[in-house]
């Protein structure tokens, strides 16, 4: 549900600016502030399920989350480094970094689950 809530608000936060309120600066950072709450209670909702899980089950998933935290550190500082020093051809976009995250995520959750089987 969190998730949920915090995808839809920041679509509206970003989408909103252009298209409902006309670039209002004042209604931008509210809408970004209420996102950063919602996301604030995405994450206590995910600490929440984590605990919730048994023992092998928060093995896995910690497993992956750590797999995922380093990709998205060494992965985003060597793809800036790519695009600051200009060997790619194009600007580093953070929404690479958010798939290339959750791509690993997901593929360490089900190497896990086999690995564990």
């Amino acid at each position: 549900m969190w998730t949920g809530l915090w995808v839809f608000s920041l679509t509206l936060a970003i989408f909103g600016s252009e298209f409902l309120w006309n670039d209002n600066k004042v209604l931008t950072i509210i809408f970004i502030l209420i996102n950063l709450g919602v996301g604030i209670m995405m994450i206590r909702a995910n600490i929440q399920y984590v605990k919730s899980l048994d023992e092998l089950q928060r093995l896995i998933a910690l497993q992956a989350m750590g797999i995922a935290l380093g990709v998205a550190v060494v992965g985003g500082i060597t793809y800036s480094a790519l695009d600051v020093t200009n060997v790619i051809g194009f600007d580093a976009e953070i929404s690479h970094l958010v798939l290339l995250v959750g791509i690993s995520y997901l593929i360490s959750i089900v190497r896990s689950h086999f690995q564990f089987k």
